[in-house]
């Protein structure tokens, strides 16, 4: 049977099939565009419900101290300062430290390669087993001379033995008694042989001498490693650990002014990375010594409070104040009295960082005029609340307002 034909009508556009997929495509884009308004609305109520908060910026506080009466400039140093090593030669096989790494006091820094120390270990452990095996023979061996003795001595009262065998097992027994006597000193020079070895490798771990941060990492694995300096390329020490707390400030002061300076008087050191930054310190200790070539005094400066931004070798100017003028000033930051929030166990003070609330506790000293002093837990140029809703907590989100 033949196909049907085509005809004009097979060419028609079905115009209700257009009409359907264009009436989902507006349903579609109806349903973005009330999607991207609700998402505006909720923006736009979540910024307008946002609190306003009034702040101020932390002050330095005026230090009214007596009179500087010499100014010198110096160095931070840490007392408490080693250059890791080991107490043997050896080649490096793991590094656990990298620099800026804070580290405890037994805490393992390197490893270095124990392949021979174990195998001598091995070697002393089984010198010890076979002494405890040889002395069991011999206490064997004892016991049978022993039982023989008694014997023969109860022969010899019955005249059945001659006196020449009983001084023969005699002899045996004492033999013996002295072989056992040299078995155990055997076994108390493996114990210490074994004990020599244990050290010996406990000598190839290298530990932390005491709590700090690791300042620089001065060798690699596969590098050599040596307490003494052995030329080439042998390193001397895996890094450098430096005590954080033991920082302190070294002056050299002109002998030609030395006599102004006592132990225990204040002084105001400016570090250079912060010229902003007066931190209290006082005088250590004056090193009764002087440098004949440079016709100095060594003075060594302890910080009141250490901070994190303190770090060795970094440059400081001191102001040595006179002592007579210097008595009972505080030092710290102003705020205004508004800014001090009453606590259940501490004042505190609210201080917004990028629009974010954080509740710092403060320690607080003299009131002057319509401000605050605030000894710690501040500090200068961080911008605090004054004056805002009554109900601001820790990680809430406000708007701030300087005046």
């Amino acid at each position: 049977m033949d196909a049907a034909k085509p005809s004009l009508e097979d060419l028609r556009i079905d115009r209700s099939a257009v009409d359907e997929s264009s009436g989902k495509l507006w349903i579609g884009i109806l349903v973005v565009l009330v999607v991207i308004a609700a998402g505006a609305a909720w923006w736009w109520l979540r910024a307008e419900n946002v609190p306003q908060v009034q702040t101020v910026t932390a002050r330095v506080a005026a230090t009214n101290h007596g009179s500087t009466v010499l100014n010198a400039s110096g160095y931070v140093t840490a007392r408490r300062k080693a250059t890791v090593s080991s107490k043997i030669t050896g080649k490096v096989v793991e590094i656990l430290i990298e620099e800026g790494m804070e580290v405890q006091e037994g805490q393992v820094l390197a490893r270095l390669d124990d392949a021979n120390v174990l195998a001598s270990l091995a070697l002393a452990r089984a010198q010890l087993d076979s002494a405890r095996s040889g002395i069991k023979e011999t206490e064997v061996q004892l016991a049978e001379s022993g039982r023989n003795l008694q014997r023969l001595s109860n022969l010899m009262g019955s005249g059945i033995t001659s006196e020449a065998n009983l001084d023969a097992a005699q002899a045996d027994v004492d033999s013996l008694n002295a072989r056992l006597q040299t078995q155990e000193n055997d076994i108390i020079v493996a114990q210490r042989q074994m004990e020599l070895w244990e050290q010996a490798r406990e000598d190839t771990i290298i530990r932390a001498p005491f709590a700090g941060v690791i300042v620089a990492k001065n060798a690699q694995p596969g590098e050599m490693i040596s307490p003494i300096s052995a030329g080439g390329f042998t390193r001397t020490g895996i890094g450098t650990l430096v005590d954080m707390s033991s920082l302190e400030i070294e002056v050299d002061v002109n002998e030609s002014y030395i006599q102004r300076v006592t132990a225990g008087q204040r002084v105001i050191a400016i570090l250079d990375a912060y010229p902003d930054w007066q931190i209290p310190s006082q005088v250590i200790a004056i090193i009764p010594t002087a440098d004949r070539q440079r016709a100095t005094v060594q003075v060594r400066v302890g910080f009141a409070d250490l901070d994190a931004r303190i770090l060795p070798d970094m440059g400081v100017k001191v102001a040595f104040q006179d002592i007579a003028e210097d008595r009972g000033q505080e030092q710290g930051v102003l705020v205004p009295r508004a800014a001090l929030k009453q606590g259940d166990e501490q004042d505190f003070v609210l201080v917004v960082a990028e629009e974010v609330i954080e509740r710092r506790a403060v320690l607080t000293g003299a009131v002057r005029d319509d401000d605050i002093l605030i000894l710690s837990g501040l500090h200068p140029g961080e911008a605090v609340v004054i004056s805002g809703p009554p109900d601001l907590g820790d990680g809430d989100s406000v708007k701030e307002l300087r005046p």
